[in-house]
């Protein structure tokens, strides 16, 4: 994982809590895979916020736009 300003950590977390924010859209600003966002998830969340965040997102389709366009189809 890219070294990170704090900012800009900050700003990764605030994006991942968002809805209608996808993965690919972190991955072109900040560079970073999905597994990489899950791993400063990790890091920057308590283990209760941590699990309640992966609750969200695990298998959404807002988090993917591969997903989001087959389903608009």
């Amino acid at each position: 994982m890219k070294n990170l300003e704090r900012h800009e950590i900050s700003h990764i977390v605030e994006m991942a809590w968002q809805d209608l924010i996808t993965f690919d859209d972190i991955r072109v600003q900040y560079g970073l895979t999905n597994n990489e966002v899950i791993k400063l998830m990790r890091k920057e969340l308590k283990d209760s916020s941590f699990r309640m965040w992966r609750k969200r997102t695990a298998g959404r389709i807002t988090k993917h736009k591969k997903k989001i366009n087959r389903d608009e189809n």
